[in-house]
């Protein structure tokens, strides 16, 4: 099929920051994309040929969307299975298949999926709703991770348990108890795989979080960890591709435990926050290799030619409203820095508006002036 320049057109559900940066790579290709969003005010809206307004849980919404596209896609999980379903029955290409996000849709099934199947992860129970949780506390060791099964993201429906008070602010929702595992690393591998087969790993990240908001501050490529350590976690990464068979990115993130035991923490069949360095940093960035495997082409280079370090430009605590980039002239004057804006109007305490790559032939240079980065940008309101 010809792709470029062409009536080909790729359909994107979910128009947020991911798909705006999906979308830098479909013109550069001419590729003609639709999006489909619930706000008016999505981040792709201005860079898409065609905007839909509508609910990505609804089905006829989803199912109508489809009709009209060659391939359709997706930036975020929270979409109707059905309407997908339905469609990938009617011959539509679907990437990744419903198949394989209903297995990671659900963070419970998803973690059944773990088990099932032999890979690495901590041990968990799952739990209808939080009642029932509560009627067997006497069975969980203390301290425990709960977490939401479905509609969780950037750190919400996450939460340590550490004394069974902790639990009375929680919804009364399907969820799981994970066991607290001792860990000095969290890891995430990018998986790029084709219809064809083809596949590929990125790196392996290191992440370091923000205490409070339980959200990725600062993501390194190379992770600073033996090769060994590398390897396994890019292994691991590949059999979870392998036995979801998936098609398109899955970014699987990871435990680096106190005795260097990788344990999957949990996976996402698209691109990923653990991958924005790749545009700057990587000689083929997630976004464009999530573009060629939907569409069966030769997949990039993954490798890096610099070290890269991303910085997540969140809201600042306190602030709400109109948006405003404070110190953002200072760091565009520094050397390596390239700031990406999502296109996001109105700022909330931790919410994800942009972030900051920091690419440098040193990784202990990157770091620091990734730290400098972080403390001189601030988001806030008007």
């Amino acid at each position: 099929m010809n792709y470029f320049s062409s009536d080909f057109k790729l359909g994107i559900l979910g128009g947020g920051q991911l798909g705006k940066m999906l979308l830098f790579d479909t013109r550069k290709f001419d590729i003609q994309t639709y999006v489909l969003d619930p706000s008016d005010e999505a981040p792709s809206k201005i860079a898409c040929n065609k905007f839909f307004q509508g609910d990505l849980m609804d089905y006829e919404t989803v199912y109508n969307f489809g009709k009209q596209v060659d391939v359709l896609t997706f930036e975020i999980e929270l979409v109707n299975l059905e309407a997908l379903t339905q469609l990938e029955n009617e011959g539509l290409k679907i990437y990744p298949s419903p198949k394989t996000l209903k297995g990671i849709q659900n963070k419970g099934i998803q973690k059944q999926f773990y088990a099932e199947n032999n890979i690495p992860t901590a041990p968990f129970e799952r739990f209808e709703n939080l009642d029932n949780l509560k009627s067997k506390i006497n069975d969980l060791k203390l301290p425990f991770v709960w977490k939401c099964t479905e509609f969780g993201y950037d750190g919400n429906g996450v939460k340590v348990i550490r004394q069974v008070s902790d639990l009375d602010t929680l919804p009364n929702v399907e969820c799981i108890a994970e066991t607290m595992i001792p860990f000095k690393n969290e890891l995430a591998v990018i998986v790029c795989r084709n219809p064809s087969g083809e596949i590929k790993t990125y790196p392996v990240v290191e992440m370091e979080f923000h205490p409070e908001a339980n959200q990725v501050e600062y993501v390194i490529c190379p992770a600073r960890i033996d090769d060994k350590v590398a390897e396994n976690a890019r292994a691991i990464a590949l059999n979870v591709s392998e036995k979801f068979n998936h098609v398109g990115l899955l970014a699987v993130e990871m435990f680096q435990t106190n005795d260097d035991e990788i344990l999957v923490n949990e996976a996402a069949p698209r691109p990923h926050n653990s991958g924005h360095y790749s545009i700057e940093a990587s000689y083929t960035s997630q976004f464009e290799n999530h573009l060629r495997a939907i569409l069966d082409l030769p997949l990039g280079n993954t490798d890096s030619k610099v070290a890269g370090i991303m910085v997540n430009l969140v809201g600042a605590e306190g602030f709400s409203g109109d948006v405003v980039y404070e110190n953002i002239e200072t760091i565009l004057g520094w050397n390596g820095v390239t700031p990406h804006i999502y296109g996001k109007k109105q700022t909330r305490p931790f919410r994800k508006m942009g972030h900051v790559t920091i690419v440098n032939g040193n990784m202990a240079e990157a770091r620091r002036i990734a730290e400098e980065v972080k403390n001189t940008i601030r988001v806030i309101s008007a």
